[in-house]
Order: C-alpha cells, then sequence, then structure tokens
C-alpha cells in the first residue's frame, strides 16, 4: 500500500538564496562549529546533510560549483530496481535499488517520479532465446519489486505486447521482422537535479547550512580550509566530522583513494523525430547479453538517447566532453530498430556524466563490470569518504557514511536516521498532488509548491510567457528558482533549475529572461 508522506517543508524554511549564503556562509567564517561539515552537494552530498540535520546535528555542506553541479545531473533521470545488478548476481546491490525506489515512489518524492512503461521491441537483431531470457528477466524484477514492497499500483506488472500494441506505443518502430515488445515499468524522475534541489532545500528546513560556490581546498578531521568562490576569501569551517560526498573528485581532497570514473553519455533528440513515444524503449546492444541503450521521453518535446559506458583516464573535467564517437554509437544502435533515419544533424544536444566508480581490481578490466556497490571509507585522519554507488540509492549511501562518521567521532546527541520516512519539499499523496490548482506539468517538478510557482505567472501575465518559445518553461520558474532554490547565476538557472541548455540554440534565447530573473526583487 502506497504510504502517505506526512507534510513537506514551507518554502520559507526550506528557501535558499544568495542573502541566506551570505549570512550562513558569515557565521562560519566568524568561528562557529558544526557538527558535521558535508562536502559535495551531489545527491548523495545533500543526503547526507538531509541525514545528519534530521539527527539533530549541527550541519554544513558545501560544494565549488552548484546543487547538482557533477554527476547528479547527468543520469537517465531513472530511479530504477537494479534488474541489471540482478542479472549479474549483485543480489545486495539490487535489493538494495528495489527498496530506494519503493522509498522515492511511495514516501518521500512521489512529485518527482512516475510509472514510466518501457517497450524491448523483439526485433530480428532479438533472438528468441535472447527474448526468453530477457522475459524471466522481468519477470525477476517484479519479484524484486514485491520484495521491496513496492505497491502493484506503483509499478504495474510486465507483459508481452503484440507488434501491433508495440507500435502503438513506439510508432517509429521498424515493422519489418517485428514479433511484438515486452512491457516493464520502472520509475521516472522528473528531473534528476531538481531531486538534488529538493534534498538540499528540505536538509536547510532542517537547520542545515547550504552553501554553494565554497570550495574546499584541504580538509583535516576537524573540519577544511575552503574559499568562497564568489569573493576569493580564504576561511576555515570548524566540525566535528567530515563527510567527503565529491563524487569524482573525492580522490583529489583524500589520499589513498582510487575512483575509475565511467563516462555515461545521452544524445538530446526533438521528439517529433522519433515519432512522440508512448513509452521508453530498451534497445539490444549488439554482442552484449545483458546492456541496453535507453529512449527516454521527457514530456518536454525532448527525447533522451543513452547511454555509453566508457572508462575516463587523466584528470577530471568540471563539465565532461561527449566525444563523437559516443554519438556515432547511439545513433547507430537506435538506427537498428528505427524505421527513421537519425543522423548526427538531428542531435540537438548530448551530454555526459562520469560515475564515480571505485576500483577494486586495478587497472584493467571493463568499467562495465566493475560493482555499483557504494564504499564508505574512513581516512587516518577520521574524514570518512562515499563513493560508488548511483542516483536511486543516494538515500543509502547517505544514512552509510552518517553512521560511519557518528560511529567515528562519537557523536552521542546524534538520533537514528530517519530520511525513509522525511518527505522532500513539495511531496504528498497522489490524490493530494492531482486536487492542486495548477498545471499538471509544475505539479510534476514542485509538487505542492506547483501553486505558489503558478500564482507567480496569474498576478504577472509577464512571468507566465515561456521563456523559450516551444519549450513549456516559463519566466516564473526561473524567478522562483532565483528567490527559493538557490540559484545564482545564468548557468544555475538554464543549465540546473531548469534544462533548457541541454539545447544551445534555446539557451540563447533564454540568457536574457534569465539576466531578468537574477535581477528581480519584486
Amino acid at each position: 500500500m502506497t504510504a502517505t508522506p506526512t507534510s513537506s517543508p514551507s518554502p520559507t524554511a526550506s528557501s535558499l538564496n544568495a542573502a541566506r549564503r551570505s549570512r550562513e556562509l558569515g557565521g562560519l567564517a566568524d568561528g562557529a562549529e558544526v557538527d558535521v561539515l558535508v562536502v559535495g552537494l551531489g545527491a548523495t552530498g545533500a543526503g547526507a546533510a538531509l541525514d545528519a540535520a534530521t539527527r539533530g546535528l549541527s550541519v554544513a555542506a558545501i560544494d565549488a560549483h552548484d546543487l547538482a553541479f557533477g554527476t547528479s545531473r547527468w543520469s537517465s533521470k531513472l530511479i530504477h530496481g537494479g534488474l541489471r545488478y540482478l542479472a549479474t548476481g549483485q543480489l545486495d546491490v539490487a535489493h538494495e535499488s528495489a527498496v530506494e525506489r519503493g522509498v522515492l515512489m511511495e514516501r518521500t518524492a512521489p512529485h518527482l517520479i512516475r510509472a514510466q512503461p518501457f517497450v524491448l521491441p523483439l526485433t530480428p537483431l532479438v533472438s528468441r532465446g535472447q527474448a526468453a531470457l530477457a522475459r524471466t528477466g522481468f519477470l525477476a524484477g517484479d519479484l524484486l519489486r514485491a520484495s521491496a514492497r513496492t505497491s502493484r499500483r506503483t509499478l504495474p506488472a510486465p507483459r508481452t505486447l503484440s507488434a501491433v500494441e508495440t507500435r502503438h506505443l513506439a510508432p517509429a518502430l521498424r515493422p519489418t521482422g517485428l514479433r511484438g515488445g515486452l512491457l516493464s515499468w520502472d520509475g521516472q524522475l522528473t528531473d534528476d537535479a531538481r531531486l538534488v534541489t529538493a534534498i538540499a532545500r528540505t536538509a536547510a528546513a532542517h537547520g542545515a547550512r547550504i552553501l554553494t560556490r565554497v570550495r574546499a581546498l584541504e580538509l583535516t578531521g576537524d573540519g577544511a580550509r575552503v574559499r568562497d568562490e564568489t569573493s576569493g576569501e580564504e576561511l576555515r569551517i570548524r566540525a566535528r566530522v567530515v563527510v567527503n560526498a565529491a563524487g569524482v573528485w573525492a580522490g583529489g581532497l583524500v589520499d589513498d583513494i582510487r575512483l575509475r570514473p565511467s563516462r555515461g553519455t545521452h544524445l538530446v533528440l526533438r521528439d517529433q523525430d522519433l515519432g512522440r513515444l508512448g513509452a521508453g524503449l530498451h534497445i539490444p546492444i549488439p554482442g552484449e547479453t545483458n546492456r541496453f541503450v535507453l529512449v527516454l521521453p521527457q514530456g518536454d518535446g525532448r527525447v533522451y538517447v543513452g547511454l555509453t559506458d566508457e572508462p575516463v583516464d587523466g584528470a577530471i573535467p568540471d563539465v565532461p566532453e561527449v566525444p563523437e564517437t559516443d554519438i556515432g554509437f547511439l545513433l547507430d544502435v537506435l538506427g537498428s530498430a528505427m524505421d527513421v533515419t537519425l543522423s548526427r544533424a538531428d542531435v540537438v544536444g548530448a551530454f555526459a556524466g562520469l560515475r564515480p566508480l571505485l576500483d577494486t581490481r586495478g587497472e584493467g578490466g571493463r568499467t562495465a563490470d566493475i560493482s555499483r556497490k557504494h564504499a564508505i571509507l574512513t581516512s587516518p585522519e577520521g574524514v570518512v569518504t562515499v563513493v560508488g554507488g548511483k542516483l536511486t540509492t543516494y538515500r543509502r549511501m547517505a544514512q552509510d557514511a552518517l553512521d560511519a562518521a557518528v560511529a567515528a567521532r562519537g557523536l552521542a546527541a546524534a538520533g537514528p536516521c530517519r530520511t525513509a520516512s522525511v518527505p522532500l519539499v513539495g511531496a504528498a499523496h497522489p490524490r493530494t498532488l492531482a486536487g492542486l490548482d495548477a498545471p499538471a506539468r509544475l505539479v510534476r517538478r514542485y509538487g505542492t509548491e506547483a501553486t505558489a510557482v503558478h500564482a507567480l505567472g496569474l498576478r504577472d501575465p509577464d512571468l507566465a510567457r515561456p521563456v523559450v518559445p516551444g519549450h513549456p518553461v516559463t519566466r516564473a520558474e526561473l524567478l522562483w528558482a532565483v528567490r527559493h532554490e538557490g540559484a545564482l547565476d545564468t548557468a544555475d538557472l538554464l543549465d540546473r533549475r531548469t534544462r533548457i541548455g541541454l539545447v544551445s540554440e534555446d539557451r540563447d534565447v533564454a540568457v536574457a529572461a534569465a539576466d531578468e530573473a537574477l535581477t528581480r526583487t519584486a
């Protein structure tokens, strides 16, 4: 049975903005000590800040850039049940994924995640043996759902589709030789960066100091030397314990942590080029038994196609580049099943993220074969580092990191972990969400706050206008991000609070509206 989230934090208590940042950073500069300092404000770092704050600990959480600046904004936007890990024998990882998916969909963030149907088309490239194996896998995934106590109403049962049903959901599939399809369900996230923003704001509502544009220069067991990137000033933050949640950059802050980053690339296409899909697609990668290219309709006129899994060597960039080889690979796999011809010119955008995989095997081997299980490592100085894992299991990663931090420093005042039942900003029961007097698209992005965002446009028709013709994001959403979601510059607005920036042409059009939102105070 679907759980009913308790009331989520109010906008006032959870609001992040430039004034709050300045005030709270000033308090730390004056020498205030916190129980926990978290470095990194991706999903795991924001989750660690929320976990610590809801245990009754005082918290500061910093990031050199913005919320969700790194890996957490480059995912497939899926909250998945770990079917791939079940197939490779990683039963513990698969079960953990299924449990955390249920927590997010039914308790903590039902406004941001919905059940997404996926079709695996049975094309001539999929043998009957492979189809039988995939069907068995989807049934096993449904057993995994049941073992995690996720309601059937939340995630419907998998089933076999006829060829007619398959093409109804995906009209652009090549009909020649199509035997039908396999329908399965998983959780689709409205936006991964919005999830991180909601986690961080919920942590702020519980008293955590959420500080972007603060770079960690040196970590010690009792704090960190940091630099305010907006002013260039250095200061020391005093803390009883430090949690390093810097993702692929974690090894640059603590010695003896060996990571083997893996690059996952996605393409951005216009939905009309793929026949306006009614479901996502799993397209098998030729020569692989358990890897697929995912076709993910976003509901905003765009479709994401991904993803690759390639090792990355050398220095870690702030924003990974997308190699043309990745684009060609994804287009080739897509073309193996689709009855439309897509060229490089049809790719209107692309993005790549780096997974912070823990290298436990030494050099060699594929990154696709490295376990996604997370690890908690405590340095001789007492810095607790969390690495590995994936977006779906961010909450459990944060819990394990805080358990280690509490044990390492004897934080007797800390209560037990509560985050499995703490609703994020905007969360409510689906019936409550359905009854809100606001457009459904806003409800899917803001939950109970959708009415307040919508009201901005009702009071000022100029704010109700789309930022980019043909794209649904309004000027009211940009203003809301500045006032309540911690956006400090144009990139925050266009690249993370919204995803307008994924298409460079749209970004160019939107810059003026973003600049206006940043200067608007009333």
